[in-house]
């Protein structure tokens, strides 16, 4: 894929059509919508895939974006969720390996996560992740983020596997993150400084 390919945009309210085609009927894998870090688990399960949809749909109305879609010949084919921690509540749980190394940084608006991918499956092994990462970390240093953390797996069974909606360790590596923390075995907390 070639620059001139492809582009990344900010998911406003006029490019949430794009979103949910993207995501398709089902919401992307099992009805997420990209709500996992967004709801409480209790919350989620009590929640139909078009409730999830819902309320992403009003997140994305709210404002500020909540993430990137990737473009290529003008279709979205990749979505990188990214924004501050204070956005993501279930990304600071006490009881999840993403929560913070300090309390502070779940409520500073300078301390941002990459906390979801998606692309669709023939999307994958394609080095989206990466591209979507590199516009990732350009939005969040555009947006005033003095920090780019994420928790990504280290391996899965297959390369395209779902459970990489995390990322994989290597994407952030590559990318010039560093651990500062693993609260399990496979999960470093890793952390980008960007200023």
């Amino acid at each position: 894929m070639t620059p001139e390919d492809f582009e990344a945009r900010p998911l406003t309210p006029d490019r949430w059509d794009d979103f949910a085609t993207l995501f398709g009927p089902q919401g992307a894998r099992y009805g997420c919508w990209c709500t996992y870090f967004r709801v409480s688990a209790k919350e989620r399960q009590a929640m139909n895939a078009d409730a999830k949809r819902m309320f992403m749909h009003d997140r994305v109305a709210e404002g500020p974006p909540p993430g990137l879609l990737g473009y290529r010949g003008g279709q979205a084919i990749a979505w990188v969720q990214v924004g501050p921690r204070a956005d993501l509540p279930q990304w600071n749980s006490p009881k999840t390996v993403s929560r913070p190394l300090l309390p502070g940084d779940a409520t500073d608006p300078a301390v941002w996560a990459v906390s979801c991918f998606y692309m669709p499956r023939p999307q994958r092994g394609k080095g989206l992740s990466h591209r979507m990462l590199s516009e990732a970390i350009a939005f969040a240093r555009n947006n005033a983020a003095r920090v780019l953390e994420a928790c990504p797996i280290d391996r899965t069974k297959q390369s395209k596997s779902i459970g990489l909606y995390v990322g994989s360790t290597r994407i952030f590596e590559a990318a010039g993150f560093a651990e500062v923390a693993k609260r399990k075995d496979g999960r470093p907390l890793m952390r980008l400084e960007l200023r």
